[in-house]
């Protein structure tokens, strides 16, 4: 598979993204909230992996190596966006798409809707301000449920340092949360 010229490791290939996609997609939408982008983000880095497969390091777990191809496909596209698009903005605007919704449901369960958008935005803003490692570390272990070990051996920092931008994650959304809820 690692030559990447044969059909049979085109087929193999295959076969593993295909076993990673929804995985990718979900991790993929919790960067960029936008089921589309998040969909061209995993295109990108399905591209990237069949042109790189030889970069590929067959010691290591493939998922781990192609999820890590799809965050930075996902950050890269957040970096499009912010020269393009005010992320305040963005965020207020889906903020008010989910409180529509919310009222337009049950009116017995608008209310408990709403709250429920505006924490979710709380959470969403307070996450999308913290700097990109931290964020990074934060959604594998807290949205994609990864250990701090299978982080550090897919992003290549140690252990350690994982686990430092994770309390540090931490520390400052459960301080911006417990301000604003």
């Amino acid at each position: 598979m690692a030559s990447g010229q044969t059909p049979e490791a085109h087929e193999t290939l295959a076969r593993l993204m295909c076993l990673c996609q929804g995985r990718a997609l979900r991790l993929a939408y919790h960067y960029l909230r936008d089921a589309a982008d998040a969909d061209e983000a995993v295109q990108d880095a399905f591209v990237k992996v069949f042109h790189h497969i030889q970069q590929y390091d067959p010691s290591r777990p493939f998922e781990q190596w192609f999820l890590r191809v799809v965050v930075n496909a996902a950050l890269d596209r957040t970096r499009a966006r912010r020269r393009h698009v005010d992320g305040r903005a963005w965020a207020r605007e889906d903020a008010e798409s989910q409180a529509i919704e919310a009222v337009a449901s049950d009116e017995a369960d608008a209310e408990r809707q709403l709250l429920a958008a505006e924490r979710w935005a709380a959470v969403r803003a307070t996450v999308d301000a913290l700097p990109d490692r931290q964020r990074l570390v934060f959604t594998l272990t807290q949205i994609d449920g990864q250990s701090p070990a299978d982080i550090a051996h897919a992003t290549g920092m140690s252990a350690a340092t994982v686990r430092v931008h994770l309390f540090r994650a931490l520390r400052r959304v459960r301080a911006a949360l417990g301000a604003t809820l």
